[in-house]
């Protein structure tokens, strides 16, 4: 591994542990690079702004499409001070980031409390077994919303 990588997870888990100690949120850290320079930054702020989504991750990828002014990462990889959780891993997918660099492992986070293991069994059960119930609904065209997704000439793709 190259010195910049060490260097980069190295900022990640000194801003996870800084930021226990703000009292603000867990203890997780994560920052987006981008032909060599930091582009986003982010920390769990789950309890202090009352959002379940905001991940270290998440908040780092908030901040990198804010200052690149785009939603989509391609070219730049997340240094992260923990293996990405479920959500995390499918906002870094959504976002198109080219790697995923990390320090500790998400068996590692269970051992302080952060269990997502149940969310990764959950998965691949059918709806009806799963431990939040899931039933859809029918509708007479369920598929509207795609068709004028599809008719529309001007949309942006994603």
């Amino acid at each position: 591994m190259c010195k910049e990588h060490h260097e980069y997870i190295r900022q990640a888990v000194d801003m996870a542990a800084e930021n226990v100690g703000t009292g603000l949120g867990g203890p997780f850290g994560a920052l987006i690079v981008k032909d060599g320079k930091i582009i986003g930054r982010g920390v769990n702020r789950v309890t202090s702004i009352k959002d379940p989504t905001a991940h270290a991750e998440v908040m780092a990828i908030r901040d990198a499409c804010r200052q690149i002014d785009d939603y989509r990462l391609e070219g730049a990889v997340i240094y992260t001070s923990c293996e990405p959780c479920p959500m995390c891993l499918s906002a870094i997918y959504w976002a198109r980031l080219d790697g995923i660099y990390f320090a500790a492992y998400h068996s590692d986070a269970a051992k302080a409390g952060f269990d997502d293991s149940f969310i990764y069994n959950e998965i691949p059960l059918p709806f009806e077994k799963r431990a939040i119930p899931i039933r859809q609904i029918m509708h007479e065209d369920p598929f509207k919303p795609f068709s004028t997704w599809i008719d529309m000439e001007n949309k942006i793709k994603y």
